[in-house]
């Protein structure tokens, strides 16, 4: 019944024993499992703090986009760029929290609480061994017991036998006896041992049971609450770690808020207007162009070569009138060092600004040598700190760059000064190119007018910087023999002083130019006048102007004499 009972409690705690053990050892997997939640979560915050940075570097305005910083809208823009900066910090300030406050701290807890768990149930473990050791040798106490008894029953049985038999010797039966009395005192030593051992066995059983496990599971226990009170402490950090970012966040946003408030649409539209208007007037009406009054003129050699002049000359007007003000084109290719590309309040503006940049590079230099002569004077002063001309190169280096940087703010300066000479006034009444031309075939060449660039319009619609009174002393044999495309089928052609070759592609797509292709063969009919074009034929039907840069000219000698006599005939006979 005892050894029942026994049996049935140690079962029974051995069973709790091992549930404890499974159960604390799924609780530090779970500490585990939480830490490495955790750490997945700091790496997606780094993960998307990183795609914020790289967004924003992304879309960071580049070196040729600096000029639209000038722009409310893009300022905005650039400063929302930036507080998504420090947003992706405080995702990154997420991570690095996490990474100190939770898993950094959970890492070493679980590794303590391991050691702690391994102790207790150490100590169970050999709790469960004494217990285990003690019931075996109580049981081993009491099967000797057992079978000291049934010897000694044995034994007692034999001597009665042996007593009862006559034929037994006397000698015989006293062994008998004595053994009987022998097995009986062994089986009394046996339950002496049995009982003082049973006694032992539950006062160490008492023990065990209600004072060494219950001390191991308290501490077992303790250990489980604490673990849970972690884990309740780990959560509760996960959430202050967000709560503490939300303020700068907070503020993030509201920059963004503030920079797209301070976006000025009046503000970004006159800056449009100062950064695009050309400095040129409006055209002035289109003046009626009477071609009747040529058939009212008395037909004679000179009237005919005066009416031919006249007519060519209008119909040059007419040409060159075709291209609309609000539709000028640029040249296409490399942009010039002087800005001629440009119109003449854009120009203006790049040559100030260019100019500014000298400056600023000229007053570094002149510092770097007031500086070095300083240092120069110190040393003349005091030999033993440098010597004096150690200086010099540097100071010869300085001079030679000062000298260069003044020439380069001279030369721009003198195209300043070229171009607000030229750029229109208020008070000057708008022209249109056809106008211009009537007036030059009126006056004498050598009349100095100051001419904006929309007058000095090449024929591609492009703007020619080249100096007014250069322009205006050849445009007259220029007008007296161009609009060839608009002659009349029986006029006179104009004889060719020449031929050349193209030695680029040229698309003339606007009036009064001819398209040519590369390597292409064709003759000179007028030169160079001074604006950069040449007039070409390539056959009856085909005549136009070229860059005179896209071909390379070979000139007749007899042809350039007549046509110069040509160009002086036709400027006295005007």
């Amino acid at each position: 019944m005892v050894e029942e009972k026994m049996g049935g409690c140690w079962s029974q705690t051995k069973d709790q024993f091992d549930n404890l053990e499974k159960h604390t050892q799924s609780g530090i997997d779970f500490v585990e499992k939480y830490t490495k939640f955790v750490k997945e979560r700091s790496e997606i915050e780094l993960n998307y703090a990183r795609q914020i940075r790289n967004l924003s570097k992304k879309y960071q305005p580049k070196k040729k986009e600096e000029d639209e910083n000038k722009y409310t809208w893009c300022r905005a823009f650039h400063s929302t760029l930036n507080e998504l900066n420090d947003y992706a910090g405080q995702h990154e300030l997420i991570a690095e929290n996490m990474m100190s406050q939770i898993i950094a701290e959970l890492t070493r807890y679980a590794q303590e609480i391991k050691t702690e768990r391994k102790s207790h149930f150490h100590d169970g473990r050999k709790a469960q061994q004494q217990i285990e050791a003690s019931w075996k040798q109580l049981e081993s106490c009491k099967r000797k017991f057992e079978r000291d008894c049934k010897e000694a029953d044995r034994a007692q049985q034999y001597f009665e036998k042996m007593d009862a038999d006559i034929n037994v010797t006397k000698a015989d039966v006293e062994k008998a006896r004595q053994q009987a009395q022998m097995r009986h005192q062994m089986a009394s030593d046996s339950k002496n041992e049995y009982s003082s051992y049973l006694q032992k066995f539950n006062q160490e059983q008492n023990e065990h049971y209600y004072t060494i496990i219950p001390n191991i599971f308290q501490k077992i226990q303790a250990m489980e609450e604490n673990r849970i009170e972690r884990m309740g402490e780990s959560l509760k950090t996960f959430a202050e770690v967000d709560r503490q970012i939300l303020p700068i966040i907070g503020k993030c946003l509201d920059g963004i808020t503030q920079v797209a408030e301070s976006i000025e649409p009046k503000n970004d539209s006159s800056q449009v207007i100062e950064s695009y208007k050309s400095g040129f007037e409006p055209p002035g009406d289109v003046e009626f162009e009477d071609y009747g009054q040529a058939m009212k003129r008395t037909v004679s050699e000179t009237s005919l070569t005066n009416s031919r002049s006249d007519n060519k000359a209008d119909r040059s007007s007419k040409g060159k009138s075709k291209t609309l003000w609000p539709f000028i084109k640029k040249n296409k290719g490399s942009n010039p060092e002087d800005f001629s590309h440009l119109p003449p309040e854009q120009r203006r503006k790049k040559l100030q600004a260019k100019i500014d940049d000298i400056n600023k590079d000229i007053q570094k230099e002149m510092d770097q040598r007031d500086a070095l002569t300083k240092m120069k004077e110190v040393y003349i002063k005091n030999p033993q700190m440098g010597d004096p001309n150690s200086v010099d190169p540097r100071l010869a280096e300085i001079a030679h760059n000062i000298e260069k940087l003044q020439a380069e703010a001279q030369k721009f300066e003198g195209w300043l000064a070229e171009v607000e000479g030229r750029m229109p006034t208020k008070s000057d009444p708008p022209r249109r190119l056809s106008a211009l031309y009537e007036t030059q075939n009126s006056t004498p060449p050598t009349t100095n007018n100051n001419n904006c660039a929309q007058d000095r319009e090449s024929p591609d619609g492009s703007y020619t910087e080249e100096p007014s009174s250069e322009v205006q002393s050849k445009v007259q044999p220029e007008t007296a023999e161009s609009g060839d495309e608009f002659d009349d089928p029986d006029e006179e052609m104009l004889p060719t002083i020449g031929t050349c070759k193209a030695l680029y592609q040229f698309e003339g797509v606007n009036e009064g130019t001819i398209s040519v292709t590369e390597g292409e063969l064709l003759y000179v009919i007028e030169e160079d006048k001074g604006d950069g074009w040449t007039r070409v034929r390539r056959n009856e039907e085909e005549e136009g102007y070229v860059p005179t840069s896209y071909v390379e000219v070979f000139l007749d000698s007899n042809a350039k004499d007549v046509f110069s006599w040509r160009s002086v005939y036709l400027s006295e006979d005007s």
